[in-house]
């Protein structure tokens, strides 16, 4: 595995100019959440296809409906913040603020007007060691962002024997769609530490279609040794909203060696309410799933909540 990929972090397209010159369109704009598309996964999409499944994850030019229950913090984290950088809302497991960088920016990003400003857990981590030693009940930290492998190898190491170091914790869960996006991410030295660390670890991919599995995602994921694959997904209408889609999707998931796990229903964060998909829809999908899949291909369907993700089918 080749160690350029932070070379390739800094040679994302930014910006709607640069975005429509390369796909050779006008469908980017400038808006408060800025346009960030790896070329990595940039190349994946098919630039004669308006309707393209991992575009319309990236293009912001979409018409903004007014609808009351979107807000600018749909999940609102930061009343469930008892630390700067440490975010608590279940009794067995805290999840960690780790970075504020993304490989990409999706356009239906819960977090997309998170406020970062302090909330880092490599700067406040003397103060999260303590807060998780004072609560014996945890014993799994989960590390999100921003997204947990924008750091580097050696940051990432660093956090994981810091982790490793208090007793009552035994999971260590990675969300992770950098590893998607940009899998040149998954370098020797990312799959030595979480082969090696103490911890029982869980990595959770972020892919929501299957063209997203690339030829050198595939040859990558496959180094893991020791790590749990699970992948969640959102459900996004226009994207992956069809029974085939979603078919599809795990067993390609499968076949690379990922298990499907939860399929989420869409954070109602302002700016993304044309890729909502009403309750009865997504039950009805749901339900075909299960009708045509076996039954450990079928991912959990689930909406997050301030206290809990819930799941009702």
């Amino acid at each position: 595995m080749q160690n350029n990929w932070q070379h390739n972090a800094r040679n994302t397209l930014k910006g709607a100019s640069r975005c429509n010159d390369f796909f050779q369109s006008d469908q980017f704009e400038d808006q408060h959440f800025p346009i960030k598309i790896p070329l990595e996964f940039a190349n994946l999409i098919d630039k004669n296809n308006p309707d393209d499944p991992l575009l319309k994850q990236v293009i912001n030019a979409q018409a903004r409906l007014g609808n009351s229950e979107f807000s600018l913090s749909p999940l609102d984290d930061e009343s469930n913040a008892p630390v700067e950088g440490l975010i608590h809302k279940y009794p067995n497991r805290v999840l960690l603020i780790t970075s504020r960088v993304c490989a990409i920016h999706c356009q239906y990003c819960f977090r997309q007007n998170f406020d970062y400003s302090g909330h880092d857990a490599m700067s406040n981590w003397l103060a999260i060691e303590d807060y998780i030693r004072s609560h014996q009940s945890v014993n799994e930290v989960i590390l999100s962002g921003g997204d947990p492998l924008s750091l580097s190898d050696e940051k990432l190491e660093k956090l994981i024997k810091n982790i490793e170091n208090i007793k009552h914790v035994k999971l260590l869960r990675i969300h992770s769609r950098s590893v998607v996006v940009t899998p040149s991410r998954i370098t020797d030295k990312l799959v030595k530490i979480l082969s090696k660390t103490a911890l029982k670890v869980v990595l959770v991919t972020h892919i929501n279609h299957e063209n997203e599995i690339s030829e050198a995602f595939i040859k990558n994921i496959g180094n893991f040794d020791n790590v749990t694959l699970l992948n969640q997904s959102v459900l996004l209408a226009g994207v992956n909203d069809d029974s085939n889609t979603l078919e599809r999707l795990s067993l390609k998931l499968f076949d690379v060696g990922i298990l499907p796990y939860y399929l989420h229903m869409l954070d109602k964060v302002k700016g993304a309410e044309h890729f909502l998909v009403s309750d009865e829809y997504a039950t009805q999908l749901h339900q075909n799933l299960k009708k045509n899949l076996s039954g450990y291909l079928v991912p959990k369907l689930v909406r997050d909540e301030n206290l809990a993700a819930k799941t009702w089918v």
